[in-house]
């Protein structure tokens, strides 16, 4: 099959992009190798980009909000402890039946990557049991990681740590912790310890909670950078939040950089989630969360944007859009200039691929598998500015979702009147 007259990323003019074998074959300018007997899609210059990513997500609390009760403070700990409530009534069925729709939410708007979180705090790891069995049936969709998480602690909660071990035995991905969330500071630094413990054991990948807090003094980033780097495991390591950074002073911070560049660790900052669950504690001027992006970017650390909660305890209304979180993350973190808005892109597509560990298999190139999605736009500003529609999804070369974008028109006849362009380049 060939895809013809596509946008590309930061290229000019037009291109055609053959798929054979659910593999890019070739990617050349509009028009020059065409062969007539070839299945052919005209792209009518739409955007062509690799498939978006959701590297943190918990799919196994999406689509609870209100269940028990809805989080009236609005804070993560009050969160956390709806949920404690509801996931006693947990079951196979539930968790498999919200977590199935909010995939077919991320698949209709070009999403085929997902890290989703899930909970081992929980003694019948009904949850896990349930995330793997529909991750096997939904791969020639969409992937999934899973990330063993102890929402309520490793030493904090009761056999924390056997419960971890057997989700990594059962198959999850990677292993995760919460180490600001542990009763004491000593309980913190044994999770971590163990944490990177189960993952040397079972050669999985790392991504802890850490830092999701207003507390100036919540330093465990460190500690995960500096176990990182004494066991030389630093691109299989995630650290996730970190919002008490955006409370460092600046002279701890200038300390900090040095170690977290020579670690090689990831981050993963969730823009609409931590602006909404941040400050809620602060009088005026509030803080508004998200860690250091700009900073950790500018010292050649790898960092992408996660959307968390999907209708949960934690946030109530995202809808599984990451044009929608970069969107976000862009204004929050006040990066607006357009060579910031046109390298954001890569904090929901490849920085994302390289905090999961699948950047060889991942990108528009010849040799890659025929992954990427086709954007009602001209530009990646365009497409940001607008939050343009995903119209077309590919993997392995097949269509597997497609969007018809709204049409609107200005009757009567007046001198705006007929359909509105509503696209937008800047020189």
């Amino acid at each position: 099959m060939r895809l013809e007259n596509v946008r590309l990323h930061q290229q000019e003019g037009l291109f055609d992009i053959l798929f054979d074998q659910g593999m890019i074959q070739s990617i050349t300018a509009a028009g020059t190798q065409r062969q007539p007997d070839i299945e052919t899609c005209d792209a009518g210059g739409k955007l062509a980009l690799p498939p978006f990513i959701d590297p943190h997500v918990h799919l196994d609390t999406c689509l609870t909000a209100g269940e028990p009760v809805w989080n009236r403070t609005g804070t993560l700990f009050e969160g956390i402890q709806n949920w404690s409530e509801r996931k006693k009534t947990l079951s196979h069925d539930d968790v498999k039946q919200r977590a199935s729709k909010a995939l077919s939410w991320y698949i209709g708007q070009g999403v085929q990557h997902v890290r989703s979180h899930v909970d081992t705090t929980d003694p019948s790891l009904t949850a896990v049991h349930a995330l793997l069995e529909l991750k096997e049936e939904v791969k020639d969709l969409i992937d999934i990681q899973l990330v063993a998480f102890p929402q309520e602690g490793v030493p904090s909660f009761p056999k924390g740590a056997e419960l971890l071990e057997e989700a990594m035995k059962l198959g999850c991905d990677a292993v995760g912790g919460i180490p600001h969330f542990e009763y004491t500071r000593e309980y913190a630094l044994d999770s971590l310890n163990t944490i990177f413990d189960l993952a040397e054991k079972y050669d999985s990948l790392i991504d802890i909670h850490c830092d999701e807090i207003d507390d100036e003094q919540s330093r465990f980033v460190e500690t995960v950078a500096c176990l990182a780097l004494e066991r030389n495991m630093g691109q299989r390591v995630t650290a996730s939040h970190t919002t008490a950074m955006h409370s460092y002073n600046n002279a701890y911070v200038v300390k900090l950089m040095r170690l977290l560049k020579r670690s090689g660790i990831h981050f993963i900052a969730n823009p609409v989630t931590n602006l909404n669950l941040q400050g809620r504690m602060d009088t005026y001027p509030k803080r508004r969360g998200i860690t250091r992006i700009p900073e950790l970017l500018e010292a050649g650390v790898n960092a992408c944007f996660g959307q968390d909660d999907i209708v949960d305890q934690w946030f109530p209304m995202q809808g599984c859009n990451m044009l929608q979180v970069l969107f976000t993350g862009l204004v929050g973190c006040q990066m607006t200039g357009l060579n910031q808005i046109n390298q954001g892109i890569d904090l929901i597509t490849t920085n994302s691929a390289t905090c999961l560990n699948i950047q060889d298999q991942y990108g528009i190139e010849a040799g890659k598998p025929a992954n990427l999605i086709l954007l009602d736009a001209e530009s990646v500003f365009d497409a940001i500015r607008r939050q343009s529609v995903v119209t077309h999804s590919y993997r392995n070369g097949q269509l597997i979702a497609e969007t018809k974008p709204a049409e609107t028109n200005i009757k009567g006849n007046h001198a705006l009147s007929g359909d509105i362009d509503y696209s937008f380049s800047p020189n």
